[in-house]
């Protein structure tokens, strides 16, 4: 008769945890002795670093004081640490940070000391993930999800979060309140910038991290020419590196169309050969500047959610680099869901979800275009698209952290001259923004050289 499995642990493996008290106290005795090198410690460490509970709570006050700008020296943190509770008394208190203060060894060595206490926790994470990878092995799981699991632990340690430890409010709290510290009065924006100033004026500065942004619209109205003119502007402008995956679309294929749009010569032109001496000279231009983009392309069909993360992490392994700052998709509908269903609604729910998560593990925006019913060109003279419009799943409109529509009635134009329609107009409709408002993006189209413009664009700004 089998016996029952018990689950693999760091403890029943027989191994103990590293840990060095020393170099903890010696961080935090050289915080109470020199007020200026708290700054480093706090950008440096977190409370779960710290081996020792008492350790890790010393830290975290000495965090909340250096966030609200209030000195740290024994007195001040022997206050903070008896009012928190954090040893059975005051005299508990006193005793131990005195211990602190006399057992640095040097303060020119703290930056060791921080180094050995980062190096220690990382090997414990390490440690646990092993064991949890272990047991998860030995219950014979799918090999796909197991290896996704490895290699998503993996991937937290190496930037320095553990998704299994909870966080207190405290803690949390005090993260955000050293965010805000940083982006006061910088006027800078606090989000990803599309480029657009109107639409980023909605949006409060751009596609925030960890949101999914839904980009739909039907056939030919300019999605993908969009979604790669706010990818070239990130990339540009910002200097932030851009993944973009194109499931319809090959990679020589979108970067002609960036080229047309950067270098200002007729996309027609670009797919014919028929160009002067004057487009070569803009091409060799956008060129010159284009390869230095931080833009990487895949074009594999029928990509899941999956496959799309673990590309990420493999980019943002490169240490010469920052990390990936927007995630572009062409588009849901194409995409793999990765599970057995014969409903495409229950297929399209799954990625959805599936991208949200994605979005909020790597805390980067993921822009994803999507397909509209047909209702739409069977709506108002207006053929204004709304949420219900949403092809293949109500859980596209739940999931998504915003959700932009584009617009241009010249598409509609039947040509027979009835109605007066501009061809030059677009309008990006932001229908829904948890962030924020909601409105209207008027645009610029330009569709000889495959970009969207803001409306006071200039040609050669």
């Amino acid at each position: 008769m089998p016996t029952e499995r018990t689950s693999l642990t760091v403890e029943g493996l027989g191994l103990s945890l590293p840990y060095s008290i020393e170099a903890e106290q010696a961080v935090l005795g050289a915080a109470i002795l020199n007020h200026d090198l708290v700054p480093q410690m706090v950008s440096r460490l977190r409370q779960e670093y710290f081996y020792s509970r008492q350790n890790g709570e010393i830290f975290a006050e000495i965090s909340a004081m250096s966030n609200m700008a209030q000195a740290v020296d024994f007195v001040t943190l022997l206050g903070r640490v008896t009012d928190a509770n954090i040893f059975e008394n005051g005299e508990a208190a006193k005793v131990y940070l005195t211990d602190l203060a006399q057992t640095v060894p040097h303060l020119s060595n703290m930056d060791s000391y921080m180094d050995i206490i980062e190096e220690k926790y990382q090997i414990r994470m390490l440690m646990g993930a092993a064991a949890q990878i272990l047991d998860m092995a030995g219950k014979e799981p799918d090999a796909k999800l197991l290896l996704e699991t490895a290699e998503q632990k993996i991937y937290e340690i190496r930037r320095g979060r553990d998704q299994s430890v909870m966080q207190s409010m405290r803690s949390v709290l005090l993260e955000t309140l050293a965010y805000l510290q940083e982006i006061t009065g910088k006027g800078e924006s606090v989000g990803v910038p599309t480029g657009f100033g109107l639409l980023d004026r909605i949006l409060s500065g751009g596609f925030g991290k960890s949101d999914l942004v839904i980009l739909a619209a039907r056939p030919g109205m300019g999605k993908t020419t969009f979604a790669l003119n706010i990818a070239t502007n990130v990339a540009k402008k910002a200097k932030i590196p851009v993944a973009v995956f194109s499931l319809e679309m090959s990679k020589d294929q979108l970067v002609t169309k960036i080229l047309s749009s950067e270098a200002a010569v007729s996309s027609q032109a670009l797919r014919t050969g028929n160009l002067t001496a004057s487009d070569w000279q803009d091409i060799a231009v956008a060129s010159e500047y284009m390869g230095n983009m931080p833009v990487f392309l895949d074009d594999t069909p029928s990509i899941t959610t999956a496959e799309i993360k673990a590309k990420i992490r493999r980019l943002n392994q490169d240490p010469e680099r920052p990390d990936i700052g927007l995630i572009v998709i062409d588009y849901l509908q194409l995409m793999n869901s990765g599970i057995k269903t014969d409903s495409r609604v229950q297929a399209v729910s799954e990625i959805t979800r599936n991208l949200k998560i994605l979005a909020k593990e790597l805390q980067v925006p993921v822009l994803c275009l999507s397909q509209l019913n047909r209702s739409t060109e069977r709506g108002s003279a207006t053929h204004r698209p709304g949420l219900s419009d949403l092809r293949d799943s109500g859980s596209i409109e739940q999931d998504a952290d915003e959700v932009l529509f584009l617009l241009r009635e010249a598409y509609y134009d039947d040509g027979t001259g009835e109605n007066e329609v501009d061809t030059t107009t677009a309008i990006c409709i932001v229908a829904k923004n948890r962030h924020g408002e909601t409105g209207d993006v008027p645009l610029g189209w330009d569709g000889a050289h495959s970009r969207f413009v803001n409306v006071e664009y200039n040609a050669r700004e």
